[in-house]
């Protein structure tokens, strides 16, 4: 706003109305004044004839400042939204809100604090006027904020001084009513609120909107100053950083506000005040000066139509450049995004602090070698190799016995009858050494699955795969010797079956299949041909008792000699008997070999779906949660205004 140039009835130049001749506002006492100084006081106002003349106005314009501030005090809702349709800052915050309830038990309440509180001051600014725009003006002691407050708003409001600190706490001028909810969220009492001088022109107009608020310093010695600071800048709309040219590279400036901030460029406005100290092209120098370091700091400098901040020299003292700001900034109040360009800028600032914990190196997964070497080594601690070669050699035994001899059947009878155990077989548990090896195998296997798994993910990530690997590998090696005991039992049934099956086949593969529930088929199939054999076995038999009985009537006398005859009809069943079962055991070698290798594929089929479905699956749904919330956090990031 210009600067007031009429006097009107009872008013001094450049008194503002409403106040009192000692320069406070209603509920104020003198002294009490808030705002920042530049160290250098422009004449001072309240000598004793504008006092005199304006104690005769006291009470009308207290009246009118009591209806102002009744305005500045509707604290009626918004309805007016201040997103725009179509904004991707809408579609960024619903990402961002989905992303931190998923991660809510995968990472520490510490990690989503930041993003929580974005998404509250999102939720805040979004009921509250869209018509509005709140700008900080900060700076360092001395650095003149005040003496550009009160020239932006064309009248003494804010005081300026040579005591540090001048200001305790924040000020407020605002161009338009119905800002009162803003200020309220801003915490800055009615006594601290002002209107601007009217001057009605168009640079005037052009900051109806506007609410700007006088700072304490940010380096004041005063740590309730600072913190106010600090509390303030975290909710206002935008910020113009006022520096001098003997504080613009203080570090505490650089480090604290403006490298931290360096996202929230487009917000930003930068003036280098006190331009009118500095001889000749000093100004120029220290303003180059100045884009160097705010470059260094990673600010993007708004220049030759590139978003960023916009840096600019002035004298608030004097009034050179200020005129340039109002401009600029009545372009930036009635483009009326500050709002939602800030909030972006913290969603990003939200999404850049949360990165480490989504964003993973390479692409993680489970992949098809991972998932059958685990199953290898499943199958290597149950035994599956083992199992199917002893399903085949069970099945060519049976085969033997099936087609064999019957007196060779009667002499391994006989045989197994003088073993330890006798006929009883049954399956002798492993010895403690092979148990305690198995497990370990089991253990080994579920650490390298989660380790391939979890490599390349972000830590919190990682440490969920391999805790959900763990968990579900908790009774593992139990179900695993489960499966080879039951393998193992219904070969022992198989074996004893009188029906001559290969039981140990048929144990092997009922035992491990999971349709049946580890139950095995009573009988496996068999050959073709294996009738057939029986039949020549017998046959062979028969003719070996038929010479025999042939030959013992000739001798007694019974029959009439020919030994010839019956001793050749005898060695043919003799020969043939083991002929017919020599054959029988060269004919099962193939059947034999598809049928352990089938008992094996079994059983490794059993173990790799006992841990698919114990390790395997939980790790596979951490992963997909770690998709989703992966899914989200781009949706966050992809519509960067800021690009970071």
């Amino acid at each position: 706003m210009t600067a007031v140039t009429d006097e009107g009835p009872g008013q001094s130049r450049g008194q503002v109305p409403g106040r009192g001749p000692d320069g406070s506002g209603p509920g104020e006492h003198p002294g009490e004044h808030p705002g920042h100084d530049d160290g250098r006081q422009p004449g001072g106002w309240d000598d004793g004839l504008i006092a005199r003349r304006a104690a005769a106005a006291t009470d009308e314009t207290t009246a009118d400042e009591a209806r102002d501030a009744a305005q500045d005090d509707d604290v009626r809702p918004q309805v007016e939204a201040y997103v725009p349709s179509g904004s991707p800052l809408s579609p960024r915050l619903d990402a961002l809100r989905e992303l931190v309830g998923l991660s809510r038990a995968r990472l520490e309440r510490t990690d989503l604090a930041e993003a929580g509180r974005v998404l509250d001051e999102a939720a805040a600014r979004q009921r509250l006027s869209s018509r509005h725009t709140v700008v900080a003006i900060a700076g360092a002691s001395g650095s003149g904020k005040s003496t550009l407050f009160n020239s932006l708003a064309g009248a003494q409001i804010s005081e300026s001084g040579l005591r540090r600190p001048t200001t305790a706490a924040p000020l407020a001028c605002s161009w338009t009513d119905g800002a009162a909810g803003l200020l309220d969220r801003l915490a800055i009492p009615g006594r601290l609120r002002r209107r601007p001088q009217a001057g009605g022109t168009a640079a005037d107009e052009a900051l109806q909107g506007l609410v700007l608020v006088d700072l304490p310093d940010h380096d004041s010695a005063a740590r309730g100053h600072r913190d106010q600071v600090d509390r303030v800048l975290a909710l206002v709309d935008a910020v113009i950083w006022v520096v001098d040219p003997e504080k613009y590279a203080d570090a505490a400036l650089h480090e604290r506000y403006l490298r931290p901030l360096a996202g929230h460029a487009e917000v930003t406005f930068v003036v280098l005040n006190q331009i009118d100290r500095l001889p000749g092209e000093a100004a120029d120098q220290v303003l180059d000066d100045l884009r160097r370091l705010l470059d260094e700091d990673g600010m993007a400098l708004g220049e030759h139509g590139e978003p960023g901040a916009t840096v600019l020299s002035l004298s608030a003292l004097t009034g050179d450049g200020v005129g340039e700001l109002r401009e600029l900034l009545g372009r930036f109040v009635q483009d009326r995004t500050a709002a939602t360009r800030r909030l972006s800028a913290d969603v990003d600032a939200a999404a850049a602090r949360l990165r480490p914990a989504y964003v993973a190196e390479g692409r993680p997964g489970l992949e098809e070698r991972a998932r059958e070497e685990f199953a290898d080594r499943l199958a290597e601690a149950v035994g599956a190799a083992a199992a199917g070669q002893a399903a085949e050699r069970e099945w060519r035994r049976n085969a033997g016995r099936a087609c064999g001899t019957p007196w060779l059947r009667l002499w391994r009878w006989y045989e197994s009858t003088r073993q330890p155990g006798g006929l009883d077989r049954g399956a002798f548990a492993a010895p403690p050494e092979e148990q305690l090896t198995a497990r370990q195998r089991v253990e080994q296997a579920v650490r390298t699955v989660a380790d391939d798994a979890a490599d390349g993910l972000p830590g919190p990530w990682a440490q969920a795969v391999r805790e959900a690997a763990v968990h579900g590998a908790q009774g593992l090696p139990e179900a695993l010797d489960e499966l080879a005991g039951r393998a193992a039992g219904t070969e022992d049934r198989g074996a004893d079956a009188a029906s001559g099956t290969a039981g140990a086949a048929a144990g092997a593969r009922g035992g491990t299949d999971p349709e049946h529930g580890g139950r095995g088929s009573a009988r496996p199939p068999r050959p073709a041909w294996w009738p057939a054999a029986v039949l020549a076995q017998v046959a062979m038999t028969l003719l070996q008792i038929f010479g025999g009985l042939w030959l013992a009537g000739q001798i007694i006398g019974v029959l009439q000699p020919g030994l010839l005859t019956p001793a050749l009809v005898m060695l043919a069943g003799i020969i043939g008997g083991p002929l017919v079962e020599w054959s029988c055991v060269a004919a099962a070698r193939g059947p034999a070999r598809r049928y352990g290798q089938e008992a094996e594929r079994r059983l490794r089929e059993a173990a790799a779906a006992c841990g698919r479905a114990r390790v395997l699956d939980p790790v596979s749904a951490e992963l997909v949660r770690y998709r989703e919330v992966r899914e989200r956090f781009v949706a966050v990031t992809e519509f960067s205004t800021t690009g970071r």
